[in-house]
């Protein structure tokens, strides 16, 4: 039954990506996929092979993220530790769209930068926390 409505809210996956640990960037973004299977819609900037630092790939990496943001219903975001790129993605969801951000963090709530408390919808303390959160608050039952 076609009411108009997309089956799968969309989730964009915003979080470190350069100068993280090799492989870091990646293997949160594989877990979220695993816990989220089937229930959501989730776009991975990862899936785009870029080379950073490149200046004809700064501009498409910019543009194809501000992209995926606006296509998401909902951003969850690594906030481990502090990112240019996250925090301009956060502040252009929250404050610019006014989506829905979820963030996951090992910081304490006086560790956090003022600016992500801000503009973070909800600050959880791990990626199992915010998918638990988004189940509850966004499933499709709700609709």
């Amino acid at each position: 039954m076609d009411n108009g409505k997309q089956l799968f809210k969309t989730i964009y996956l915003s979080g470190p990506i350069m100068d993280e640990h090799e492989g870091v960037a990646r293997e949160w973004r594989e877990s979220a996929k695993r816990l989220f299977a089937g229930k959501y819609r989730l776009l991975d900037p990862m899936r785009r092979k870029f080379v950073d630092r490149e200046v004809d790939s700064a501009n498409e990496i910019v543009e194809f993220d501000l992209l995926d943001v606006r296509n998401a219903d909902i951003i969850l975001v690594n906030y481990s530790r502090p990112s240019i790129g996250t925090s301009m993605e956060v502040f252009y969801a929250s404050h610019v769209l006014g989506k829905f951000v979820v963030a996951f963090s090992p910081y304490e709530y006086r560790e956090c930068s003022p600016w992500m408390v801000r503009y973070c919808t909800k600050i959880l303390g791990s990626l199992e926390e915010a998918v638990e959160y988004i189940g509850i608050h966004f499933s499709r039952d709700m609709e």
